[in-house]
């Protein structure tokens, strides 16, 4: 199994403010992990706090 998590920040300068809305973000997506099997194909988008998709994270098998 393998597990990948992509966040896509943009184009913003990393910045305290940056390091905690990534921070949010992680603690958030952490907060959810109870609401999946974690089996392959498992899978979600992941939003900022503005609710923007900013990236995924899935469960895949290995190549």
């Amino acid at each position: 199994m393998k597990f990948v998590l992509e966040v896509d920040m943009g184009d913003t300068p990393w910045d305290g403010n940056t390091a905690q809305e990534l921070g949010r973000i992680l603690r958030y997506w952490g907060g959810n992990l109870h609401h999946y099997d974690l089996k392959p194909g498992d899978g979600s988008a992941i939003y900022d706090s503005e609710y923007r998709e900013v990236g995924r994270w899935s469960i895949t098998t290995p190549e």
